[in-house]
């Protein structure tokens, strides 16, 4: 083999696939040995971790994955898929469009909590209780000038539906050992201090009680945000398909007998002589 080609074929480099003709191994496994033996949610696990996981950790996953696939129009990238499909472009493109919505504010809220999450339990491991541990969190999180604490609190729901079932689902699998319950405890302990803080309570939502799984599975926090993608991809293509099937054209955010409101200058006339004398 030349120089040349051992320069080419090294140009890109990775541990996840091997292919070639009439070979394809992900991760060392044939592909032919997984199809039909291996789920999806054991499939991303592979990929992303390099190991199979356990069949009940695999579950847990798709539990968490299944729980945040769709939140309506009035979720930014919901709308946007829909208003993108009628603007005459194809599936791929209205799915593109909104996934490039999903940034800090508006999908990034499960990394953030998991991060939120870490950095109590690294504080436990430092020596700190729990509560010592949440506290401290919380007090470095306010003294920095932010104020929505990720995971917690919801704008439409007075308590978020998916998230106490979420949670009764990990006290589930931590009961056989398919997770520690550790992050689990976190999550409550922080929706806890938070309550006593505000005199009012501010329950986990969806983003906090995903980002339990997450965490209690071992994912990193990274990593948790591309896991939220690959959920609300699948509510993303239901309603792109939904949208090009109802028809319509050009719509907007808002129906067209209604204006966005202008504060600007108001109505003047262009000057006939030279505006800058």
């Amino acid at each position: 083999m030349t120089a040349e080609r051992n320069a080419s074929e090294d140009w890109w480099r990775t541990e996840i696939i091997e292919m070639h003709p009439g070979v394809i191994r992900l991760r060392g496994y044939p592909i032919e040995q997984l199809i039909g033996t291996v789920s999806f949610p054991a499939m991303i696990w592979l990929m992303l971790r390099g190991e199979l996981p356990s069949e009940r950790q695999a579950e847990l996953l798709g539990i968490a994955l299944a729980a945040a696939v769709d939140h309506g129009p009035q979720a930014p990238s919901i709308g946007i898929a829909r208003m993108a499909i009628t603007c005459g472009v194809g599936i791929n493109n209205a799915m593109a469009s909104a996934v490039n919505t999903l940034g800090d504010v508006h999908g990034g809220a499960g990394e953030q909590a998991v991060a939120f999450y870490t950095a109590i339990a690294d504080r436990q491991d430092q020596g700190a209780t729990l509560d010592e541990a949440v506290a401290d969190a919380l007090d470095g999180f306010f003294a920095s000038g932010r104020k929505f604490v990720p995971g917690f609190g919801h704008r439409f729901h007075p308590i978020d539906p998916r998230a106490p079932r979420l949670l009764a689902l990990v006290d589930e699998f931590a009961g056989d050992d398919t997770v520690s319950g550790r992050f689990a405890a976190i999550g409550r302990t922080v929706e806890r201090v938070l309550e006593a803080r505000k005199g009012r309570r501010i329950p986990m939502n969806i983003d906090g009680a995903t980002g339990v799984i997450y965490a209690e599975l071992g994912f990193p926090p990274p990593l948790c945000r591309g896991l939220f993608v690959l959920s609300r991809s699948v509510g993303i293509l239901a309603h792109a398909w939904e949208q090009s099937q109802q028809g319509g054209r050009n719509k907007g955010p808002i129906p067209r007998e209604y204006l966005w409101t202008y504060d600007g200058t108001p109505l003047r006339d262009v000057p006939t002589g030279d505006p800058a004398a």
